[in-house]
């Protein structure tokens, strides 16, 4: 199986939805695998915002997840998880309790409340869009679905963050063996390339026409007074069609959150929720080194085409508008 789109979907059997308010500036994105995915999570930074995480880690009984939920609005987000229960449960989908079928749907929620509408959040019925919306082919990245808030850079507040977004990405692995990751980055670092370079982060008050390196500036007096105020998360999914134990998709997780750690600087902050789920359909033969490290390698190309597929929304610029100098205002 050829990774044709470069993204989640190459993986067969996953499908993504997406659903937003573009006046709102928020929205949710569903991976969908209706014929069940044995599922593994790991979970880094001091903030996150989750469901059905626990179910999901070894010595616990259920094994397969029938959708993962990434949604904007903080906790409130999480409300949307209805909607695709809802959905799954029309199609006959779940775990077997005799008396019916439960979905499994983890999920995990972005902080998007100061961009856009404060009280316009991702619920039931988005959550039931974005599972009617979803398929097997060609993503889209950018301000879309959970990537619709989504902004990077917080450290001087988000008025000097920059926009950000959704984005995918998915390796070949040959013998038809494919990994690919879905990220919603909203990350309180700069997302940088493969030089380090910043590719979209925090820019530098009172006129906000270039960035500032955090890394830099967090060793400021400056720095470790705002770092405190800000709320972001990184949230995201790897898939594989590998046939994993529970074990072995958890460790997918945990490995993919090296490609994180690889575009964001800093990561797993105690301001970001950082969680990434693990997908393993079960139809190929794979070893747990091999996808885990590709998948870290998907994850890493998967943030920086967040990134790069944004558009300004919200009154902050997209990166490449800050790298060529296009943005107005006082140097």
């Amino acid at each position: 199986m050829a990774a044709t789109h470069n993204a989640l979907t190459d993986v067969p059997g996953i499908e993504v939805g997406h659903a937003h308010d573009e006046a709102a500036l928020t929205g949710c994105t569903v991976v969908l695998c209706r014929e069940g995915a044995v599922a593994g999570v790991d979970q880094r930074g001091g903030a996150p915002g989750t469901r059905e995480t626990d179910l999901l880690r070894p010595m616990h009984m259920v094994q397969e997840a029938h959708a993962v939920l990434l949604a904007g609005g903080s906790a409130y987000g999480l409300d949307a998880a209805a909607g695709v229960m809802r959905f799954l449960e029309e199609q006959n989908v779940g775990f077997d309790v005799r008396v019916g079928k439960v979905p499994i749907v983890p999920g995990a929620i972005l902080f998007d409340l100061d961009v856009g509408r404060a009280d316009v959040r991702p619920d039931a019925e988005m959550g039931y869009r974005a599972c009617a919306a979803a398929g097997s082919g060609p993503v889209a990245q950018g301000c879309v679905g959970a990537g619709m808030g989504a902004t990077v850079g917080k450290l001087f507040g988000v008025r000097f963050a920059t926009k950000s977004g959704i984005g995918a990405a998915s390796a070949d692995l040959g013998g038809g063996l494919v990994v690919g990751a879905l990220v919603a980055v909203n990350a309180f670092g700069d997302v940088v390339d493969y030089g380090g370079q910043i590719i979209a982060g925090a820019r530098r008050p009172p006129g906000g026409k270039q960035f500032t390196n955090i890394m830099d500036t967090l060793k400021s007096f400056v720095g470790k007074q705002i770092m405190r105020f800000a709320s972001s998360t990184v949230i995201g999914v790897v898939a594989t069609n590998a046939r994993f134990t529970k074990e072995e998709a958890n460790k997918m997780a945990q490995m993919a959150q090296d490609g994180l750690a690889r575009a964001i600087r800093p990561a797993h902050t105690m301001f970001d929720g950082d969680t990434l789920f693990a997908l393993a359909t079960g139809k190929v033969r794979g070893d747990v080194n091999l996808v885990g490290a590709y998948a870290a390698e998907a994850t890493e190309r998967a943030i920086r085409n967040a990134v790069r597929a944004a558009r300004p929304l919200g009154g902050l610029p997209t990166g490449a508008q800050v790298v060529s100098g296009a943005v107005e205002g006082e140097a």
